[in-house]
């Protein structure tokens, strides 16, 4: 080598920042310190002061104390030789830290599992045109109050402090200040709420009891199973358990200062719960409650293949019994157990995320997620040796989850089924079509270091799909089946939708410059993934939805749709819709899972969840559904920050 020859240091793969491991109550027992620290390895990007990164926005504006906090530098010298700040309740800097370090790592899993980039939900401009958002800020001491939320206008993490409850609690000080940004739980739920509504924007509709029951019950799942990625607290809770995570333990609760500063005796909320009952499930309502329980659902499947998994080492440390003497097991076991449970962990989590891309658009159920679970989980692996599928399945069912158009709970009953009936529809994608999506993939894969690109290459290519849903897809059908009314039935067993004038259905809202009913493509995502075999499989995701208007009255909705009343201002807006798999390699239609938008099952079960009482969810959100709809929607109302506690936000922001 030349004495002259430059040499040049690579680009660090990751950043190093100490956060709690769970919040600040745990450093005040002995037991727990220990683990209560814990050093996360964040992807390496350039951050500027706050800090900013590609994603995140760290802005620490106190409106309550009228401050603004010094925002933290983590490119200093001095903190990246020492990983950061030192953990601290005291230093904002530090809360800056943590809410960055935390919410990186929560994007790091979605794009590991989905294999794209990911986008935050866009802003509407005044002209209707989505706009590019590529930060999502995060205000660590937004509010005074007990409450943490995502705010879907201000495209924003808003965490709240406030004072503990009075009442005697072991770890946390009565009246002493308590910080949301501090919870790692918090804010990974927080995150993943941001997520999921860049995922699914209609995800926050409230149409059914499940919808944001499932907000709730997918970012406290996502929350639980981070936990398990942490090795210390892995070995320390396998170790203080004796190896049964079925025990109270850490691993399986969610902010533990935040409700003993609440008022509770314990965590915020618990995996753990009493034994599954059925008939709880059809009677909870309220979100969080009924989301815990799906979470409990995920929770009872993952411990059922961890302890199929830790069998053979049960038997070996016992020499046959499985049965473990008191006292503490073995440093070498702990291990071992400790291994296969963030082996399972990591899987249950990967199908949790990646069943989002196999979900309706729109109106989403407990039962329709848990088909989105088995199929996406089945693609990459058919044979489920390990039992994953299967414990999910039995799970679900002893909580009396499952799907209405079932006919069993076989998994060959509850995997999506490709539109093999419909020919057109599966042989549409021709020549010219895959070319034009190949392209595109080709184009999205050279702009991976730049979302904003990406997202523009998007909504390009979402206007391409519409021209190709409206006109050649039409056309295809109108030439094998020659008439409108002839191709009626096979649209509705395939895509849903209405992609012609439905003389029956005059509530549905049409596009004026063509005269056909309105259509809107909100995804054509990218996805990736990897089976057991190693080969890559790369799908389209498109998701294609309708609006109708929707009456209170269901004589006023019958007479509108006859075309015999006016339309007028609806109480409500009834959503269906459709999501399309697509084989980039084939063209070939893999899957289409669809809420139909003639559906008036569907549109009974939404009038008579708005309209339950004067308590319902609905009215929270919406005001009440018998007054102007629009009115109550355009007043702008942030649904997180009510369904966590909050107020409305002042402008301060």
């Amino acid at each position: 080598m030349s004495p002259n020859t430059t040499f040049k240091v690579p680009r660090p793969k990751s950043r190093q920042l100490r956060v709690f491991a769970f919040d600040p109550s745990l450093n005040m027992s002995l037991e727990t310190s220990v683990i209560n620290q814990l050093t996360l390895d964040v992807p390496w990007e350039d951050v500027g002061l706050g800090p900013v990164g590609e994603y995140l926005e760290v802005v620490d504006v106190d409106p309550a104390s009228n401050a603004f906090y010094v925002p933290v530098d983590l490119d200093d010298n001095y903190l990246l030789v020492q990983d950061g700040l030192s953990p601290s309740e005291g230093t904002p800097q530090f809360h800056q830290q943590m809410v960055y370090a935390v919410a990186s790592k929560t994007i790091q899993n979605f794009e590991e599992a989905l294999g794209r980039r990911v986008l935050w939900s866009p802003y509407l401009g005044k002209d209707g045109k989505p706009e590019f958002i590529q930060r999502l800020r995060i205000y660590p001491h937004a509010l005074r109050q007990a409450n943490a939320y995502y705010s879907p206008r201000k495209k924003a993490l808003l965490f709240g402090y406030f004072p503990a409850s009075s009442k005697d609690s072991a770890s946390t000080l009565p009246g002493g200040i308590v910080f949301a940004c501090l919870s790692h739980d918090i804010v990974a739920h927080e995150t993943t709420h941001a997520l999921l509504d860049g995922l699914h924007p209609y995800f926050g509709e409230p149409s059914n009891m499940d919808v944001l029951a499932l907000h709730e019950a997918f970012a406290d799942i996502v929350a639980l199973f981070q936990h398990f990625s942490h090795p210390e607290v892995l070995r320390h809770q396998i170790a203080r358990t004796r190896g049964d995570l079925s025990s109270t333990n850490l691993l399986a609760e969610l902010a533990q200062q935040f409700g003993q500063a609440t008022g509770k005796r314990g965590a915020l909320r618990s995996a753990i719960g009493k034994d599954p009952d059925p008939a709880a499930f059809q009677s909870t309502r309220e979100p969080h409650d009924r989301g815990s329980i799906l979470v409990a659902a995920v929770f009872d499947a993952f411990l059922t293949v961890y302890k199929s998994r830790i069998e053979d080492l049960m038997r070996i440390a016992t020499g046959g019994t499985g049965v473990l003497p008191e006292g503490a097991i073995h440093p070498d076991l702990v291990n071992r157990m400790a291994d296969e449970a963030a082996i399972v962990s990591q899987h249950v989590l990967r199908m949790c995320i990646r069943a989002l891309d196999y979900c309706p658009p729109v109106d989403i159920t407990f039962g329709e997620y848990l088909r989105a679970i088995v199929t996406s989980d089945f693609d990459l692996d058919p044979l489920d040796q390990e039992g994953y599928r299967i414990a999910m399945i039995a799970s679900f069912h002893r909580r009396g989850i499952y799907p209405s158009d079932v006919r069993s709970l076989s998994e060959e009953s509850l995997l999506w089924f490709p539109p093999e009936r419909d020919e057109v529809l599966v042989n549409f994608f021709g020549l010219s079509q895959q070319i034009k999506i190949q392209q595109y993939e080709t184009i999205q894969k050279h702009r991976l270091d730049d979302r904003e690109a990406i997202f523009k290459s998007e909504i390009g290519f979402r206007n391409v799909f519409k021209g190709w849903m409206l006109g050649d897809l039409s056309a295809q059908y109108l030439d094998k089946f020659k008439t409108i009314d002839a191709i009626t039935n096979v649209i509705k067993g395939s895509l849903n939708l209405k992609l012609w004038p439905d003389e029956a259905m005059h509530s549905i809202f049409m596009d004026e410059k063509t005269g056909r009913p309105e259509i809107e493509v909100n995804s054509v995502r990218l996805a990736y993934r990897t089976n057991r075999r190693s080969q890559l499989l790369s799908d389209l995701v498109v998701e294609i939805n309708q609006k109708r208007r929707g009456y209170m009255d269901p004589a006023r909705q019958a007479f509108v749709d006859a075309g015999t009343t006016p339309p007028g201002t609806p109480d409500f807006i009834f959503r269906g819709g459709a999501t399309m798999l697509i084989d980039i390699d084939t063209g070939r239609v893999r899957y289409v899972i669809t809420k139909g938008i003639d559906s008036e099952r569907r549109m009974n079960i939404q009038r008579q969840y708005l309209g339950a009482s004067e308590t319902s969810l609905a009215y929270t959100y919406f005001g009440n559904p018998r007054l102007n709809y629009f009115k109550a929607a355009a007043s702008q109302r942030e649904p997180f920050a009510l369904l966590h506690g909050g107020a409305d936000l002042e402008e301060d922001y």
